[in-house]
């Protein structure tokens, strides 16, 4: 009775959570709807990196390379095929899969800090190697892009539709993940990840594992860099510099490492954060920054969804604590 009590509470709690994100574009002028789609679009991404590294073990600083290739995919296909921007996003997924598949066949003899440099090198070379296909990219200046209209003549704006499309590619990516990691395969890439000796030794394939779970992660960041393409209207290499990777890691690390919904509040912070200190101090907006990272890292060590769950438990373990009382009492 009381799991069934308690699922019926979490469903329950979605069902609210997801009718404000809703009525949200309603409400907001139109600059605060494109934040938010932006802090969806970098939950996708947040996702994607948190089943590599918080799930899997393996630590990436890369992954900004993949959010510009799927960023540019799209940008390509739209400015130079004319093809429907709703195709884009899905071929971007899976360009990024095979892309990430491809990286982590050979990144499998690497582990901790020494895979940490393999990505970061990719990160480093990607935007470079954007500049040099100038006929495709556009080089240095990149691709402008138009931001759709609503189909079937739905009464939204531009910003409002994007909204919307994210919010829904959102929780249809959540679902895949969760799902993924409540299964067999999620507890094999659990394994693997708190020890890949006695995974090996119970039959799991750790290298087709890390491939494959490499590959899903590169393909959440591909579709977070298609949508944010098409969300900003314009791709440029230099969006995608080292910096971007590390934002994405420092999301996953506050929002909470190997949760699902930390990636929303992680990314939470990175993108309004940054804006909070560029407020308080524009003439170092980044020493500001720094001082929220050290906060939130002292006081939630296990990041925002980590201190949320003891916080909750701290709470409710007096009632429990009443309740086993007075059932002794009445035995």
């Amino acid at each position: 009775m009381p799991r069934g009590g308690g699922a019926a509470s979490r469903i329950l709690g979605l069902v609210v959570v997801l009718a404000i994100a809703c009525a949200l574009p309603f409400m907001m002028s139109g600059f605060r709807v494109f934040q938010f789609t932006q802090v969806y679009i970098y939950a996708i991404a947040l996702l994607g990196l948190n089943i590599l590294t918080g799930y899997n073990g393996q630590i990436s600083l890369g992954h900004g390379a993949f959010y510009a290739i799927g960023a540019y995919t799209t940008a390509i296909m739209i400015d130079k095929w004319n093809i429907g921007y709703g195709w884009t996003i899905p071929t971007a997924g899976i360009l990024c899969l095979v892309i990430g598949f491809l990286f982590g066949r050979p990144a499998l003899r690497l582990e901790g800090l020494y895979l940490a440099l393999a990505t970061f090198s990719l990160a480093l070379a990607v935007p470079q190697i954007l500049k040099y296909f100038e006929h495709w990219t556009g080089g240095s200046q990149g691709i402008v892009l138009s931001k759709p209209k609503a189909p079937w003549r739905l009464p939204l704006s531009e910003d409002q539709w994007l909204y919307f499309l994210t919010l829904v590619i959102l929780v249809v990516l959540f679902l895949l993940a969760r799902n993924l990691l409540k299964s067999r395969t999620g507890r094999a890439i659990v394994a693997i990840r708190d020890n890949h000796i006695a995974a090996e030794a119970m039959g799991i394939n750790s290298a087709l594992y890390k491939s494959v779970v490499f590959g899903v992660s590169a393909a959440y960041t591909g579709v977070a860099g298609a949508l944010s393409g098409i969300a900003i209207a314009f791709v440029a290499p230099d969006s995608f510099n080292i910096f971007l990777s590390i934002t994405l890691l420092t999301g996953i690390v506050i929002g909470g490492l190997a949760t699902i919904s930390g990636a929303i509040f992680g990314a939470l912070f990175i993108q309004f954060v940054p804006n909070w200190a560029q407020d308080i101090s524009k003439a170092a907006p980044w020493a500001i920054f720094g001082i929220f990272l050290i906060v939130f890292m002292y006081v939630m060590p296990h990041g925002i969804v980590g201190f949320l769950r003891l916080a909750w438990i701290r709470m409710t373990r007096p009632a429990v604590t009443g309740r086993k009382a007075a059932g002794e009492a009445q035995s």
